[in-house]
């Protein structure tokens, strides 16, 4: 069964449809032939935009020029009430600090020490599980919000306030829209932005609950009785420069982009993955007998962190699962100054666009671009066109801190699956893609498990 993909729009389209389709879903705005152009432009007013769609300019705009490409100061303007002054918004030499002293927190062996916490997020996740129909992206909503509480406060997601926060996420997903006004058209600071009050109300809602829990665990540092966490880590690093340490508020702003991109983000993924092998039954039953070095460890201690090294085709099947479905779909940046790209002129502040989602489906780079053909990784060929368009963590300096983070957890929790269940679609019920915060169904995405 080849994957679900969007309508796409016709390539000629008025400006007020597009902007009411764009609202809706990104993807559905775009047309279809940007699977094969090389780049597209939209000039309006109040708004240049070009999309690049060949490795050589994507490679310009993440990699070898990024100071001139920084985050678009546009597409912040609707993360800010959440995110505040993350990682993720902000550029130069804000970003340039904050990246020397989240680092630290991923590197080596810190997704080694976080294998305990995932396992046991997983097997709380197991119990949830029950024969019949289940709503895929809940579920697994659920377990990376378990995940992230576990490896970065040592709670499960049963406790109260991290349950609070993961309630609230839920809510400020639903409230937030695709597209603010200043998107469209650039605004003073001085004037206000017209967020939706539910969309204010859910954002300052959870940053109170993340304050909450920032305090607490400042408070244990500073009597010595803090778990060694990624929260521990990250808040008694110091900026090698500068020898301070994140303060408060600075420490909500990241944990909520680690709850944001290290929750809703996995969550897509894995939902799609999901989908993908319960359509694929011959397929599944190869990655069953895979996790079956994971199923001794069910009820007992938890495996070591070198299993995952013995399941390299679930790691290859959620590879092309990201593929597919990269859960942030498209990337912005805005020129810094002048500048040519395939003889067209862009003036500084024009948003530059770089597609996961087209890149990884790009027909000039793949073979059979809109199919599941996760085998393909076990070819060398693939190492060059993922280099070429393989972009879910994004490439060059602002690429993922938390990549290998989100592979392992994958990988550990797709193989959980396995060892109990049998993983069949729907009848009738195939999903159909979205883009909201993240890539999503839009009407969800349903399995039927059976107990092996």
């Amino acid at each position: 069964m080849r994957p679900p993909m969007p309508d796409h729009r016709p390539d000629r389209l008025p400006l007020w449809r597009h902007i009411a389709l764009f609202r809706r879903d990104i993807l559905s705005a775009q047309p279809a032939r940007l699977y094969r152009a090389r780049m597209a432009e939209v000039k309006l007013p109040f708004l240049h935009s070009v999309m690049v769609n060949t490795p050589e300019l994507v490679r310009l705009v993440l990699q070898e020029r990024p100071a001139d490409f920084p985050k678009s100061a546009r597409v912040r303007e609707g993360l800010r009430p959440l995110l505040g002054d993350s990682i993720f918004i902000t550029n130069g030499a804000v970003w340039a600090r904050q990246r020397r002293m989240i680092d630290p927190a991923f590197e080596g062996g810190r997704t080694r020490e976080s294998f305990p916490a995932m396992w046991a997020a997983a097997e709380a996740m197991a119990a949830r599980l029950a024969p019949g129909e289940i709503e895929v992206e809940a579920a697994m909503s659920h377990v990376t919000a378990d995940v992230i509480f576990r490896t970065l406060f040592s709670v499960p997601i049963e406790e109260a306030t991290a349950a609070e926060v993961y309630r609230a996420f839920r809510a400020h997903q639903r409230a937030n829209p695709i597209l603010n006004p200043a998107a469209l058209v650039p605004m003073p600071p001085w004037v206000p932005r017209l967020f939706p009050r539910k969309t204010r109300a859910t954002a300052a809602r959870i940053r109170a609950l993340i304050t909450r829990m920032v305090d607490a665990r400042m408070a244990e540092i500073a009597a010595g009785t803090a778990p060694d966490d990624l929260a521990t880590k990250i808040m008694t690093t110091t900026d090698p420069e500068t020898g301070a340490r994140f303060s408060t508020e600075e420490m909500v702003d990241q944990v909520a982009i680690f709850f944001l991109a290290g929750h809703e983000t996995s969550a897509s993924a894995l939902a799609w993955t999901l989908w993908l092998v319960a359509a694929h039954p011959d397929w599944q039953a190869r990655l069953r007998d895979e996790a079956a070095v994971l199923c001794g460890s069910i009820g007992g201690v938890s495996p070591d962190f070198s299993v995952l090294r013995a399941m390299p085709l679930i790691r290859d099947t959620f590879r092309e699962a990201l593929r597919l479905y990269p859960p942030v779909p498209m990337m912005v940046r805005e020129a810094a100054g002048p500048e040519c790209f395939r003889g067209r002129d862009l003036g500084a502040g024009a948003q530059v666009i770089v597609s996961p989602w087209h890149m990884g489906r790009n027909e000039r780079i793949w073979d059979d671009p809109h199919d599941f053909r996760p085998e393909r990784w076990q070819d060398p060929a693939t190492t060059a066109c993922a280099r070429a368009g393989f972009l879910p963590f994004s490439a060059g300096p602002r690429v993922c801190p938390g990549a290998g983070f989100a592979m392992a957890e994958a990988v550990l929790i797709l193989a959980r699956i396995l060892c109990a269940w049998e993983v069949q679609p729907l009848p009738g019920a195939v999903p159909q893609p979205v883009a909201q915060l993240t890539v999503r169904a839009r009407d969800g995405i349903r399995v039927v498990l059976s107990r092996r």
